[in-house]
């Protein structure tokens, strides 16, 4: 099967197990065909699934990460100041690491809304649905929400990255308090704590707790910068951190904080 063909086959397989969605029609546009396939899995609960969709799901994913194309994080310049540290402006799941960062919800179990332009829904979208399930299996192993602060390690599945760092940021409603910028540090190290227990070496940063959680981006990327800098002074395990961003306002801030 070609991509397209693909593409149409899982459709049909995430129909058949949602029945509610049965009725919708196959779009004939490429573009319209993935909006309808990353919604399907969007909305899909984390539930069993067959091999059979596992392996045509993950040859497709993988494919389409090629055709996307994949940066190794490994090799982007490192700052004057430490060339440990990276900054880098683009798709954080078209990156080549060791573990990108995922700005959670404090289910843990990704964004259902379809086709969300948060990095959640990303993320969850582009590993595939093994990822839920991997995190709908932790959840029930805790047995209540993720607390904010903290961080859980999975497999990236079809990412280019090996591991996902999921991490929940303190939402803002109204002024930031001094809980809120210590709960913010407490997700980026736990993060790097995490990443070096489990032999991560490299870890890319997504702008944790900005956009929807509504953390001013200025104070968020101060907190971020310095502790990430506190940690690579007391642990020589991280061998390169990257500080993704994806808007031009976000590049800017980090420059002037790393240069």
């Amino acid at each position: 099967m070609n991509q397209t063909e693909k593409r149409c086959w899982l459709i049909k397989e995430l129909q058949a197990d949602m029945p509610e969605y049965g009725a919708l029609t196959i779009p004939e546009t490429p573009e319209e065909q993935k909006k309808l396939l990353r919604s399907l899995m969007n909305v899909r609960p984390p539930k069993p699934v067959s091999e059979a969709f596992l392996q045509i799901q993950d040859e497709y994913l993988r494919e389409e990460s090629r055709l996307r194309g994949i940066c190794d994080g490994m090799t982007l310049p490192g700052v004057k100041a430490d060339g440990r540290i990276s900054l880098w402006k683009g798709d954080i799941t078209a990156l080549k690491i060791g573990a990108i960062v995922n700005a959670a919800n404090s289910a843990l179990i990704g964004c259902f809304i379809p086709c969300h332009a948060c990095i959640d829904n990303a993320i969850h979208s582009f590993a595939g649905i093994q990822l839920r399930l991997e995190c709908d299996a932790l959840m029930n192993r805790q047995g209540h929400e993720e607390p904010v602060g903290r961080a859980k390690l999975t497999r990236a599945y079809n990412l280019p990255c090996s591991y996902v760092l999921h991490t929940v940021g303190p939402v803002i409603q109204g002024r930031v308090s001094e809980e809120d910028r210590n709960l913010l540090a407490s997700c980026y190290r736990s993060c790097l704590e995490t990443a070096a227990a489990n032999g991560i070496t490299s870890v890319a940063f997504c702008c944790i707790s900005t956009g929807v959680f509504h953390f001013p981006n200025r104070p968020a990327a101060e907190i971020a910068v310095k502790t990430v800098r506190e940690f690579l002074e007391k642990d020589t395990r991280m061998t390169k951190i990257v500080f993704n961003v994806f808007k031009d306002s976000d590049l800017e801030i980090y420059q002037d904080l790393l240069n």
